[in-house]
């Protein structure tokens, strides 16, 4: 007897048995051939099974393998479901085929029973879990970006630090990598002729215009050094690019360059030059210019303008909005001397022509622009003579202007091997700045340094080295 298919007017499957008989001449023995074990139906002689789409989704089609070593998030839930609604059946005979039709009778009950235990088993629970967490993962790397690279690993011990791509391929900043940029960018090379490298152009910012440093404005930074004004008016021109909302909305740093040059001019602070006998005009400074952001001068609440006179640096906080001033000297609480006082009007009258010039208000109207007060605050500062500038760079990157009150701003100073770390920090955050056009650069010339003597000490973050401590490789 052999059972066929019919379809039935509501479009159901029908299984109908009919009988064939065959001729016994053209039988078989059983020596010749084995029959085939038909399928067994009790009931009634008609029986609907499932239907195509349960049919269907027994019997699925395994996808090909993906391409990509990490599939996409729609592919990885596309996996779960899929292994969700397949029951895991461990095989125990390889000629069985892994699928059914679905149609079991009374002696196959007590199997169908047992593969369903099996379906429940934990290691089908664990493969289900397993592949969710896998879809979880997948799912949030692809919320990330697609095609990002590989990661680095970050040094133990050390601060974080950012990485960045070159032509040389992917580096990452480490305190190592500091130093040896520090021990590049600071040290000055003789010739054969006893000429040096002082005029060498190292590093060149491109914000408004073209900043140019040249090396000997680095060597500034050595140890015991005053620093000039040009790394004051770097850092400033790179804070102010920072994408943070303190500098984006909040503080301007107002680079030092015209101020320091009006102070040179005006060396008593004098309204009228002696050496060119006429009043401060922005205008008499045009290479300065292209350096100042107007738009940030006269939007943002405070500024920030650092102050270079006679050696010394102090910081000047001026308050747009209430139009007041205030001073933090990292050296002095209060005007050491009266002609301090009378620098602090002209430079107040300074401060007030830039904002002006920028479009904004004046600080006061009048002969009272001459006469612009300025009060000094009581904060912490430097234990040597050489680090004022030091501390007004950090101030800016750290003060919050709203925190000072009755003239006073709580601040727990650093330590002294802290502060001479600093020159480090800077000189590696000019040279590897996004903004240097000479970057690349940088990289690899501070790459090519290997110490020469490594020991716990000299690789300790806040020790200084010159050139008897390195080798070039």
């Amino acid at each position: 007897m052999m059972v066929v298919r019919e379809q039935t007017p509501s479009e159901a499957l029908a299984i109908v048995p009919i009988q064939v008989f065959v001729p016994a001449s053209q039988t078989t023995t059983e020596t010749d051939f084995e029959p085939t074990p038909m399928l067994q139906i009790e009931g009634t002689t008609e029986t609907t099974p499932e239907t195509p789409k349960q049919l269907q989704e027994t019997t699925p089609t395994v996808p090909p393998a993906p391409t990509k070593i990490h599939p996409d998030a729609e592919d990885a839930a596309a996996l779960l479901m899929m292994a969700r609604t397949i029951p895991y059946v461990p095989k125990t005979d390889p000629g069985v085929p892994s699928f059914s039709l679905g149609l079991t009778d009374s002696s196959q009950e007590g199997a169908s029973t047992q593969e369903t235990e099996r379906a429940k088993s934990p290691e089908s629970a664990n493969l289900i879990e397993e592949l969710d967490n896998l879809v979880q993962k997948i799912a949030s790397s692809a919320a990330k970006g697609k095609n990002k690279s590989p990661q680095i690993q970050r040094e133990t011990g050390g601060e974080s630090s950012a990485k960045f791509r070159t032509p040389g391929g992917l580096y990452q900043i480490t305190d190592d990598m500091k130093q040896k940029c520090y021990i590049w960018g600071t040290r000055l090379k003789e010739d054969a002729d006893g000429n040096t490298n002082e005029y060498e152009e190292m590093c060149t910012l491109i914000g408004q215009g073209k900043y140019i440093l040249m090396r000997m404005r680095l060597v500034s930074l050595q140890a015991k050094s005053d620093i000039e004004s040009q790394i004051v008016s770097a850092i400033c021109l790179i804070l102010n690019q920072k994408n943070e909302k303190r500098f984006q909305e909040q503080i301007y740093c107002l680079p030092s360059d015209i101020v320091c040059m009006a102070l040179s001019d005006h060396p008593k602070g004098e309204f009228v030059s002696p050496k060119t006998e006429k009043e401060f005009r922005v205008e008499a400074y045009p290479s300065f210019i292209p350096f100042i952001d107007r738009k940030k001068l006269t939007s943002h609440p405070y500024i920030f303008a650092p102050v270079c006179h006679m050696g010394h640096w102090w910081l000047w906080l001026i308050n747009t909005t209430k139009q007041k001033c205030h001073i933090l000297d990292p050296l002095h609480k209060r005007a050491p001397s009266d002609k301090r006082k009378q620098v602090n009007k002209f430079t107040g009258y300074v401060f007030s022509r830039l904002i002006t010039y920028a479009g904004g208000e004046p600080l006061q109207k009048g002969e009272n622009e001459k006469k612009i007060k300025s009060s000094y605050v009581k904060i912490s500062g430097q234990k040597t003579s050489y680090d004022c500038a030091i501390y007004v760079m950090k101030w800016m990157e750290l003060i919050e202007p709203e925190n000072i009150k009755k003239g006073k701003y709580e601040w727990d100073n650093w330590p002294q091997e802290e502060v001479d770390h600093y020159r480090v920090e800077y000189a590696s955050r000019i040279l590897l700045s996004e903004m240097n056009k000479e970057r690349d650069r940088a990289i690899r010339e501070s790459s090519a340094i290997r110490l020469s003597k490594p020991s716990s000490v000299l690789l300790s973050p806040f020790c200084q080295i010159d050139s008897a401590d390195i080798e070039t490789a």
